[in-house]
């Protein structure tokens, strides 16, 4: 790790604010400004989080959904304990991990999944989007019809074929970048809500994550 970016690090008000509040990470304001603006959290749902490690997101989506809901944290890498969230160490992407997540559907898929930095921008964006679509693939598995499916990648000619794919199975799809995102930086969300289902489901008694 750079000087440079240490000391860029350290002078970032969402890095400071996260390390005072004792967050995982600066990632947890931008999943609070995504819940803010589009109520994706509610007390009792179950909520998948892929790409989890080091757990900013799951321990934000734990305090939200309350003892009466479900956090399960995908990642390769170990996590800390989290409580309320139960940890799976896999690969999105490897066919048998959606059989591990238990059998119950999920109100809201979480991925904020990165490619390994190549620096080569083009590059970069493709391999985003390739894990976004891989996230997306498990969303249509697991999902509750009515859930959300959230995803980032990197911005570039790829996200446009990305989100008509999802608006083919989401009433809503929507993009935003959160302030606590780096200026520089060309990330982006794509949010889709309102999971239309597997041709032949049923909608579930309880309330859609709409």
């Amino acid at each position: 790790m750079g000087r440079r970016f240490v000391a860029e690090r350290r002078r970032d008000p969402y890095y400071r604010a996260a390390q005072r509040e004792g967050l995982r990470s600066r990632a947890a304001y931008k999943l609070e400004y995504l819940d803010q603006r589009f109520r994706l959290l509610r007390p009792g749902f179950r909520v998948l989080d892929l790409g989890a490690a080091p757990g900013g997101w799951s321990l934000v989506a734990a305090a939200a959904v309350g003892a009466r809901g479900d956090v399960v944290a995908v990642d390769l890498r170990s996590l800390e304990p989290i409580a309320g969230v139960r940890t799976v160490r896999g690969r999105v992407g490897d066919a048998g991990l959606a059989s591990r997540l238990g059998s119950a559907p999920f109100d809201l898929v979480l991925s904020d999944l990165s490619p390994r930095i190549s620096g080569a921008y083009a590059t970069d964006h493709a391999r985003s989007v390739a894990l976004a679509r891989e996230g997306f693939a498990l969303a249509r598995s697991v999902l509750a019809v009515g859930g959300s499916f959230v995803a980032k990648v990197f911005d570039g000619d790829l996200v446009e074929g990305l989100a008509q794919e999802l608006a083919a199975v989401f009433e809503r799809v929507q993009r935003t970048k959160p302030p606590a995102s780096r200026e520089a930086s060309s990330e982006l969300y794509l949010v889709a809500r309102g999971f239309r289902g597997r041709p032949g489901e049923v909608p579930p008694a309880r309330g859609s994550a709409i």
